[in-house]
């Protein structure tokens, strides 16, 4: 019989708490099921399997990845801008280890709230980008440096791979100043994202 009160909802807000206690890689259904108290079978009643609650999963993580850069860009822009997005999305990979690789996974298609979330979070660059003069197929391109120097950055981060004797909240800092300086000097760009 299902715990009273289990949902979908409430299994995937419980299975990213949990990925964030013991790591994503090691969320399985079994310890799951066991941390809400259920059998493996009834799981099964609230979600379709484990690539469905790793669908579901990173959703919701996505959303909340996506609504923390909205809001940290309100009422700003330019390099203001880019300093307090970047920073947000840092926190949010700090604060939640376990569910923010979630967040870098395609967003299904078949979930239109997905999808949505995964725009806003890109839409927020991209509003960034067009104040640095950065539109059309070159704002692609200076998404995906952004996208790949902070992923890349929280990654190595989250692994403990820097090891140098260095600040590392300074070479983050740097990190965030030299693609403010990059957007700046984009080809073909404007360079007005001074801020």
């Amino acid at each position: 019989m299902p715990r009273a009160g289990l949902t979908p909802q409430v299994v995937v807000r419980e299975a990213a708490r949990l990925a964030d206690e013991v790591g994503h890689h090691k969320l399985t259904l079994a310890a799951l099921a066991n941390r809400l108290g259920v059998a493996l079978p009834s799981l099964y009643k609230h979600v379709k399997g484990a690539d469905a609650l790793a669908q579901q999963l990173s959703a919701l993580a996505t959303a909340e990845i996506a609504d923390e850069m909205t809001t940290a860009a309100a009422g700003r822009s330019g390099e203001d801008a880019l300093r307090a997005v970047a920073a947000a999305y840092r926190s949010y990979a700090r604060r939640h280890p376990g569910r923010y690789p979630a967040t870098q996974r395609v967003p299904d298609p078949d979930d239109p709230a997905h999808e949505a979330a995964g725009r806003r979070a890109v839409e927020v660059v991209y509003a960034i980008l067009r104040g640095y003069g950065i539109e059309g197929d070159a704002a692609v391109d200076a998404v995906r440096m952004f996208r790949a120097a902070v992923h890349g950055f929280v990654s190595l981060e989250a692994a403990g791979d820097f090891g140098l004797p260095r600040e590392v909240d300074r070479s983050f800092d740097q990190m965030v100043t030299a693609l403010g300086v990059a957007y700046r000097n984009w080809p073909g760009s404007t360079g007005t994202g001074s801020g």
